[in-house]
């Protein structure tokens, strides 16, 4: 299994720009044989690159130092030193770039394919050739290549899905996404068995699919480092609905009604952009017999709060389509 790692420092130097050279050709007539000293390549670039075939910033913390190659230093006979390949940094769509020492944000790449410069090679310096006058016909000078840029920089992976799954340990968010997509996330009855977001590519319709995420964590205090805390919160951020989830179970012993308003004020600490997105309320485990005696009492509390309910089982599967119909539908008014 591919560990997950969302957040990676990296320290990256462009190429330097290569030397000009101080050179002079044999012919007759011309002081000390004429100036033919060539110009400096140009130093390669730092490119960030968006890959759809990533899916953690895993390789970062391997790998964290990025050396981009100098160019070519100008020869003789007016040759010009040859420019230098750019380097080019694959990451995960969905990673935000920023300077680690100031945060000064640079880009998000979001699309397969997608490129950022982050650091520009230096310029090649010049060969004598070019410091000709009419009264210095002979220039003996050149210029050393300007140096590349370097910086740290600070990698942050926020995944792209259309949907986001909220709920407190052991709602039932992993057995809900194995019940409605291909994703096989870790599945076991004891807290924060999920240590990761879990991405699944939902199908419904004619060939229509949406990518649904549960995160992973989310306690009271969340916000302020419990549980898990905010490691995982950012990934919901990108997504346009948030399929709350809420544990009827009567073996967990919790009150669905206060996790409903706990979890809210935990969504809202962390961010009021987050809190305002669309949700949708699932009502989970009314497989079990206890928990569907007390579905009318719960439903009804949340109808008289204008709060649309959908029970259903991850497990059985039983009121699952409507509720990827409901989903469906409202991504399609947000599109």
């Amino acid at each position: 299994m591919v560990k997950f790692i969302d957040e990676a420092k990296i320290y990256i130097k462009a190429g330097d720009g290569g030397r000009g050279c101080v050179s002079f050709r044999r012919e007759k007539f011309v002081p000390r044989g004429g100036p033919n000293g060539g110009d400096g390549g140009n130093g390669g670039d730092i490119v960030m690159v968006a890959r759809r075939n990533m899916s953690s910033l895993l390789d970062h913390r391997y790998q964290q130092h990025y050396r981009a190659k100098r160019g070519v230093h100008g020869k003789g006979k007016d040759q010009h030193g040859k420019n230098a390949e750019d380097l080019f940094i694959p990451v995960p769509m969905g990673t935000m770039i920023k300077d680690f020492e100031s945060g000064e944000f640079y880009g998000d790449l979001t699309e397969d394919g997608q490129i950022l410069v982050v650091a520009r090679g230096g310029k090649g310096g010049r060969g004598n050739a070019r410091f000709v006058t009419p009264t210095n016909q002979a220039p003996k000078e050149a210029e050393p290549g300007v140096e590349g840029k370097e910086k740290t920089l600070k990698l942050e992976l926020k995944l792209l899905a259309d949907v986001g799954i909220v709920g407190f340990p052991n709602a039932g968010k992993s057995t809900l996404i194995s019940s409605i997509s291909a994703a096989r996330p870790k599945i076991a009855d004891y807290p924060f068995t999920t240590l990761v977001p879990n991405l699944g590519v939902v199908s419904y319709g004619d060939g229509q699919t949406f990518i649904l995420a549960d995160i992973p964590g989310l306690i009271e205090g969340a916000h302020e480092g419990a549980g898990l805390g905010i490691q995982f919160l950012r990934h919901i951020e990108r997504t346009k609905i948030v399929i709350h989830l809420l544990d009827l179970s009567p073996i967990t012993n919790r009150d669905p009604i206060e996790d409903y308003e706990t979890m809210n004020r935990e969504l809202k600490a962390y961010s009021q952009e987050l809190a305002r997105k669309p949700q949708i309320l699932a009502l989970n485990k009314i497989d079990i017999t206890e928990a569907r005696e007390d579905l009318e009492k719960i439903e009804k509390h949340f109808n008289n709060s204008g709060i649309k309910t959908f029970p259903i089982s991850s497990v059985t599967g039983e009121g699952t389509k409507e509720l990827i119909w409901d989903v469906a539908k409202k991504l399609e008014t947000l599109a």
